[in-house]
């Protein structure tokens, strides 16, 4: 039996069309946080949990940068303290299938949905996909509080100095905004819930 070249797609072997359309690779941001065990060492596993999934072609993650705990109550300087980061994700996941498979690896680390803010193993939030929006309740992207968090912009920044958030605009507008914030806050936010 002869096989199909692996550069030709189903549709010019068999002439019936692919059931799997080629979709575009868009650049996913994804924050990545933890203040439980090795949070390091968490980061560092998911980070190389995304660049096995399928359909990813590339993983590029920020330095962490560590960040005080923020629960419904504000900010905790008693809680265990976060680490946080950002990957850049290049993939041609669909954005739902994108954030399910964030959730496993989520699950994967140990992570249990007790409490809304809560300490955790591992937070993984879908921030943005390309200038997909999405406004469904089990898909909000862009992340709505994105644009308040500068533990998420700050590393997202490191990565592309022309970043731009989706409805919000550029990545550095918003770092500097939030930087001379007269309230003081702004920079004490914990892990992207």
């Amino acid at each position: 039996m002869k096989h199909p070249r692996p550069d030709r797609t189903l549709t010019q072997v068999s002439g019936f069309p692919d059931p799997r359309p080629a979709r575009e690779a868009e650049v996913a941001v994804v924050a990545l946080g933890s203040n439980l065990g090795d949070r390091g060492e968490t980061l560092q596993r998911a980070a190389e949990r995304l660049r096995r999934l399928p359909l990813v072609d590339e993983v590029r993650m920020s330095d962490p940068i560590e960040t005080v705990a923020v629960h419904l109550s504000g900010p905790d300087p008693d809680a265990p303290r976060y680490l946080n980061a950002v990957a850049l994700v290049t993939t041609r996941l669909a954005p739902e299938v994108l954030l399910g498979m964030l959730h496993a690896v989520e699950e994967e680390e140990g992570r249990v949905r007790r409490e809304r803010w809560g300490d955790r193993t591992l937070d993984l939030d879908l921030i943005a996909y390309g200038s997909f929006a999405s406004a469904e309740p089990h898909l909000h992207v862009p992340h709505p509080r994105a644009a308040e968090r500068l533990f998420v912009l700050e590393p997202w920044l490191s990565l592309d100095p022309e970043a731009v958030l989706p409805g919000s605009g550029r990545v550095a507008e918003l770092v500097a905004s939030l930087r001379t914030d007269e309230d003081g806050t702004a920079g004490d936010q914990g892990a992207a819930r």
